[in-house]
């Protein structure tokens, strides 16, 4: 059994902004070691929609953070071909 557990605690934050139906997200991926990564997400209200803010604000947070998970993918990929200087592939299991 294992009994060297070791934590780590990373915090996103999404800031959001709306402006003339235009929806803009900000996710911010900090780390243990001050490591920051940012994803940016963009939503646009149809102008034949009904304007709900929240549908707005969920559209554009969701593609930040979409946006920041292919940006951490692409560090790991980064961090593994330094360390073993080969040519890396990580497979897409979505």
């Amino acid at each position: 059994m294992r009994t060297d557990i070791t934590t780590a605690h990373w915090s996103i934050e999404i800031d959001m902004g709306e402006m003339n139906g235009n929806t803009r997200a900000v996710a911010r991926l900090h780390t243990k070691d001050d490591t920051t990564l940012v994803g940016i997400g963009l939503a646009r209200l149809n102008p034949t929609d009904r304007d709900v803010p929240e549908i707005g604000e969920e559209l554009a947070a969701a593609r930040a953070l979409h946006d920041l998970a292919d940006k951490l993918l692409g560090a790991a990929v980064g961090d593994i071909s330094q360390l073993t200087h080969e040519d890396v592939r990580i497979p897409d299991v979505r």
